[in-house]
């Protein structure tokens, strides 16, 4: 299979943190695509109309894309502990951190156009901290839930988009909250982490 990729993607990156953590990592053919809204790349918009990545293409061809989607799929692959539990309290227990870690994710991005992406003149710093307010409250909400003990998705969600949160500098999230950071420290120690880590600029 081959999975189009970028090094400095969080979406990504859950993507081939969860393919070690389920020993599929070596049946990936991994290819680092740069895009961004302002660049279009042709190789990717072939596969996936939104023109973004993650992009899994199968054996046989079929074409998946979304993050979510993908992971999923890979999870039905292996046989051994699923990183999305099959029913119950704790599927969706799983389901809702994984939604929770996208809208750290999607905040950050969206903060970080504002805070240096944009030309200056079109910047609105107000929209920027509104942003960074959404990912302080789900930082304060961790702060309380985490499941320190889960090794599945929602634990890799939030683990890789707080990285990129982190990466970009675009909101400490440590700060204030001990039990979450020592959380975040012991998971980026996990072989998948470390095998993954976020590198490179965004190209505009």
């Amino acid at each position: 299979m081959k999975l189009l990729y970028q090094t400095h993607s969080p979406y990504a990156r859950k993507v081939l943190v969860a393919a070690h953590e389920s020993g599929l990592a070596d049946r990936l053919e991994v290819i680092h695509h740069e895009t961004s809204p302002t660049r279009r790349n042709e190789a990717v918009y072939a596969l996936n109309p939104l023109g973004k990545v993650p992009v899994l293409v199968l054996d046989d061809g079929t074409v998946l894309f979304d993050s979510n989607v993908i992971c999923a799929y890979l999870d039905d692959l292996h046989d051994g502990p699923k990183l999305i539990p099959a029913d119950g309290a704790a599927r969706y227990r799983v389901l809702c951190a994984q939604a929770l870690a996208q809208g750290i994710a999607d905040a950050g991005i969206a903060a970080r156009w504002d805070l240096e992406r944009r030309p200056e003149a079109l910047r609105w710093p107000v929209l920027a901290d509104a942003y960074r307010d959404k990912i302080a409250a789900a930082c304060d909400y961790l702060e309380r839930e985490i499941d320190t003990a889960a090794i599945d998705l929602g634990a890799i969600a939030l683990a890789t988009a707080l990285s990129w949160i982190e990466f970009r500098e675009v909101y400490d999230f440590r700060a204030g909250r001990v039990r979450l950071a020592a959380w975040y420290v012991a998971f980026a120690e996990r072989t998948s982490m470390r095998a993954t880590a976020l590198s490179g600029a965004t190209h505009d």
